[in-house]
């Protein structure tokens, strides 16, 4: 289904030119807008140890690089968003992809830690102008349904990019150093800059920005805050992306240091996982025709609830890794069933704020994984508990809201 006819009749030719895009090319293009996040926050970490080394600095204070860049993501939506529901969608982007060039850049030259982070911050909040317009464009031509089915498609991207992220990375350190690792980016940023010039689309027509300028947009979230349905929607995506990030930030420790896998045999369990996640989501864009967004995000909630349990059980009961390695798959194909389907829902609740709909979806989500990292390791690393008591808890929560934003629905 295309979008109102209300809002095609003012359209601005760039939204004429998105529609007769063919779709492969929109989620190429859309796609790569997201994959700020996965690059941000992945593609060096196969150099830490060398930039402990080289910037003399603890691995402790290295990671405040990575929560600055999380910071970045998850505060950068709430600028970029409002923005593009103000500015149009375009602006904003390529606002964005210049201050991700030159923040990049400027990664390369910091020779401290805490230079570092400062710098990262504001890279990752360039990046996030990318990921919240980007869905926010999906929810300016499609809704419904087939905005449903875009976002699955978006879900290869975010699926595969944390996978291909470290293995680039990991690549370019043997031929250059970390410095060279965030000039990479630089040049990324740069391409893509010069292809969204030429090719990304004006999406909202001036008769539907809003405007106010700061006071408009606080007005706009705070709007869109007090509606209950689109809060329980958000706060269900929030919770069920903390129990993603307890799975993200803690499986590496208990698979490697609880039960024995070797760094190499996690990456391939790692890869499988994330191979599920985009199989799931490309299932659910097939058939979200026919069974519809909320049914599928029932059966990924529930799907989860019980894996979220069984995992639990299996970790206090030290019943080994046949049992927890179904479970983290059936997390990951859950959320692939999930994530799209919540999106597409959530977003078709206000088609005229949707930069600042996609801006507290994707806010929410980051400081919610942001939050639950620390406590993942609470109880040292080689437990898996505290991992195991943030995903059950983190599902079974998000499926009771899910019960009762069906009951008001």
């Amino acid at each position: 289904m295309s979008a109102p006819q209300t809002a095609a009749v003012t359209a601005p030719p760039g939204r004429d030119r998105a529609m007769a895009m063919t779709r492969w090319r929109l989620v190429a293009l859309l796609g790569a807008l997201s994959m700020f996040a996965p690059l941000c926050t992945d593609m060096y970490l196969p150099a830490l140890p060398a930039m402990a080394h080289s910037l003399h600095a603890s691995a402790a204070a290295l990671n405040l690089t990575l929560t600055a860049s999380m910071l970045g993501l998850g505060c950068g939506q709430l600028i970029s968003g409002p923005l593009s529901d103000a500015y149009g969608r375009r602006r904003p982007v390529l606002v964005g992809l210049v201050v991700y060039v030159a923040s990049s850049a400027a990664c390369a030259l910091c020779n401290d830690v805490w230079t570092l982070s400062a710098v990262r911050l504001l890279q990752g909040a360039a990046g996030a102008a990318g990921i919240v317009v980007g869905r926010a464009i999906v929810r300016d031509l499609f809704d419904g349904i087939e905005a449903a089915r875009l976002f699955s498609r978006l879900m290869i991207v975010i699926g595969l990019a944390p996978i291909l992220a470290p293995l680039i990375g990991g690549q370019l350190l043997h031929v250059t150093d970390w410095r060279g690792i965030f000039i990479t980016l630089a040049a990324g940023g740069a391409l893509l800059l010069a292809v969204c010039l030429r090719a990304l689309p004006e999406t909202l027509p001036v008769s539907l920005r809003h405007h106010g300028g700061g006071a408009g947009s606080m007005r706009v979230m705070s709007g869109l805050l007090r509606d209950r349905r689109f809060a329980g929607l958000t706060v269900i995506q929030g919770l069920f992306f903390a129990a993603l990030f307890s799975y993200i930030a803690g499986s590496s420790f208990a698979l490697e240091n609880v039960f024995g896998v070797s760094p190499q045999l996690f990456g391939l369990i790692f890869g499988v996982n994330a191979l599920g996640l985009v199989i799931a989501s490309q299932v659910g864009a097939r058939y979200v025709g026919r069974v519809g967004p909320r049914r599928l995000a029932t059966i990924g909630l529930g799907g989860a609830t019980v894996t979220g349990v069984v995992l639990l059980v299996a970790i206090l009961a030290h019943a080994g890794i046949w049992i927890v390695l179904p479970c983290f798959f059936s997390l990951m194909v859950n959320y692939g069933l999930v994530g799209p389907n919540l999106t597409a829902l959530a977003m078709a609740i206000h088609p005229r704020s949707s930069g600042g709909a996609s801006a507290l979806i994707g806010s929410i989500q980051f400081t919610a994984g942001a939050a639950v990292a620390p406590l993942v390791g609470l109880s040292g690393t080689r437990s898996a508990v505290p991992m195991g008591m943030l995903i059950a808890v983190s599902v079974l929560v998000s499926m009771g809201v899910w019960w009762h934003w069906e009951s008001r629905a």
